[in-house]
């Protein structure tokens, strides 16, 4: 085993876009498990839209990472040592141990990952918190029913992807939106969906109001901004939005141009009767058993395709999340760190 470890922490608050030097790469002496604790080892760790936020030091659902402390990140980590006897050397688990190569677990929030139904690495994807988030958005705040129109944002992505395969699953008509041709016709071709709107092409309300001839019963909002603005006329009266979401306005330094949408859309919640909640999978944890189940069930039986954009490198874990904000990845994006043991 190596003696040095390596942890990207927060060197500076990003101003708009973050650069590679808001974050800083440390080596650390690889600690020693205590009485009752586990080593880790990070096989793969999850790179996801939230972090932008847990870099900035405005008030949220979270607290921020402070300056110089490690980067918060999913993993999915090898145990390498065990003074816990609920967990042997060489098992596989997810925890939130952030951006370093190893560290140490109680081990009272870590969960053992079954390789069976995919790879390990879609414990932090469709198998994971991005699967789980789609599945109670969706199911529970959502509350889709068959023969409904859904539009989700970010259709490729980690969220998105899986929204679309669940509503076709329970029997609505699913739209993507994505940016690029080659998105589009993944979700259209590969995942399953009825239709998908590149929102890089000229006149997107337009093209969006022709694939959704009947409205917009369910709106999975994972982005707003300019997809926004065309999906709020083609709501129906009690329509639902589940927002899990708005990556268009997370490098933001100030309020957008134009004038205030606010007064419109406040009096179309109230005339079109429209449920808009808030979605934090952490809400919904009573459900992870169905969750798990379900999902599990729909990936062995290929109903829930996915598709992983996996960096090599823990040195490229900043540039990366860098591109994941620009939405230059394809898929679910995660950094392979290190190999599982033979």
């Amino acid at each position: 085993m190596p003696d040095q470890a390596r942890r990207f922490v927060l060197a500076s608050r990003p101003v708009g876009e973050p650069k590679e030097s808001d974050l800083r790469l440390e080596t650390f002496v690889v600690p020693a498990p205590g009485a009752g604790e586990v080593l880790l080892r990070t096989l793969y760790l999850s790179l996801d839209p939230y972090m932008r936020g847990r870099m900035s030091e405005a008030k949220s659902y979270a607290a921020p990472v402070p300056v110089g402390g490690v980067m918060e990140g999913g993993t999915v980590s090898e145990v390498v040592a065990s003074n816990n006897p609920a967990f042997a050397v060489g098992d596989v688990v997810l925890g939130r141990t952030g951006w370093q190569t190893h560290a140490v677990s109680d081990g009272a929030s870590l969960r053992k990952v079954d390789p069976d139904p995919a790879p390990i690495s879609t414990a932090v994807g469709v198998l994971g918190m991005p699967g789980m988030t789609a599945y109670a958005g969706l199911l529970e705040v959502g509350q889709p029913k068959a023969g409904e129109t859904l539009v989700v944002a970010a259709a490729s992505g980690a969220v998105g992807s899986v929204v679309g395969q669940i509503a076709k699953i329970k029997g609505l008509r699913a739209v993507g939106i994505a940016g690029g041709a080659d998105k589009c016709r993944y979700v259209k071709d590969v995942l399953g969906f009825d239709d998908c709107i590149d929102h890089r092409a000229p006149d997107l309300p337009g093209r969006l109001a022709a694939a959704c001839p009947n409205g917009i019963d369910v709106y999975f909002e994972n982005v707003a901004g300019p997809v926004l603005d065309a999906v709020l006329p083609l709501l129906n009266t009690f329509a639902r939005i589940p927002v899990c979401g708005t990556i268009a306005h997370y490098n933001d330094t100030a309020p957008p141009p134009g004038p205030d949408k606010l007064p419109a859309v406040w009096r179309m919640i109230l005339t079109k009767r429209l449920t808009v909640r808030g979605l934090l999978v952490t809400d919904f944890a009573a459900l992870h058993g169905d969750f798990l189940r379900d999902m599990g069930q729909w990936v062995k039986e290929g109903r829930v395709k996915y598709r992983e954009d996996i960096v090599d490198g823990f040195e490229n874990a900043p540039r990366a999340l860098i591109g994941l904000l620009r939405g230059e990845n394809f898929g679910k994006l995660v950094v392979r760190v290190a190999e599982r043991s033979k």
